[in-house]
């Protein structure tokens, strides 16, 4: 198989777990020295978090899918935008290769749909939790996305721009996070979506009373599984 093209470097926090979780899934289901053929394009955040500020989403889209294009002529075989909140600009992306771009929102709702669930609490970006590109997704699954209240949601994005992209990670804020997924289970959420690549800084499963689904454990293994790893063929 080709190598997986990852865009990357939003943030670079959560890129790095990507190429970590990519490599330990490749381990444990190969052995030995397996690991996997990854291309990357990381962004510079700065320009990419500035332009969300100013909702110029047609440009950072044509940032990405300008990388995409680089990844594609490089050999990649397929394409990964390493965070939830950029999937704003997915289709955009995905019209500029002839590569299959594997949408995190969709293999996170084919992992909820599975588990037998309905109504996921998503905790994100002010971007992903208010925007309807991916709790659209959700619902063309049949999942009823359930969102923090105005308040709250503004606290989770500032946690998430001013500390865990900056890999801060403080016992104050994991309180915060505990609170909000507490609330959405209050609310009716029968399990969590970290809906942002970084959210499992603060929150896993054994802080939350609910199933969790780690975007960025769903992603990695769906590309793997796109790649035809899950077909019995050799990646290689």
């Amino acid at each position: 198989m080709r190598p997986i093209g990852i865009l990357g470097g939003m943030s670079w926090v959560s890129t790095a777990h990507y190429y970590a979780t990519l490599n330990r899934m490749v381990a444990e289901r190969m052995g030995g020295l397996h690991s996997a053929r990854i291309l990357m394009h990381s962004v510079d955040f700065a320009t990419i978090a500035q332009m969300q500020q100013d909702a110029d989403w047609e440009g950072a889209g044509e940032v990405l899918a300008d990388a995409a294009r680089g990844l594609q002529a490089a050999g990649a075989g397929l394409i990964v935008i390493a965070a939830n909140t950029m999937h704003l600009v997915a289709d955009q992306v995905a019209a500029a290769t002839d590569l299959p771009l594997i949408h995190i929102a969709d293999a996170t709702a084919d992992a909820i749909a599975a588990a037998g669930l309905k109504r996921p609490g998503l905790i994100a970006t002010a971007y992903t939790m208010e925007r309807r590109f991916y709790r659209d997704r959700l619902e063309a699954a049949g999942l009823a996305a359930v969102i923090p209240d105005a308040e709250s949601r503004t606290e989770i994005h500032r946690i998430i721009f001013d500390e865990l992209v900056r890999d801060q990670v403080l016992e104050d804020s994991r309180r915060i996070y505990e609170n909000a997924a507490a609330a959405l289970i209050e609310a009716g959420a029968d399990c969590i979506i970290f809906g942002c690549t970084e959210v499992g800084l603060l929150l896993n499963d054994k802080n939350v009373a609910a199933p969790v689904f780690d975007t960025v454990e769903i992603h990695c293994r769906a590309a793997l599984e796109a790649a035809s790893f899950e077909t019995g063929e050799t990646y290689v």
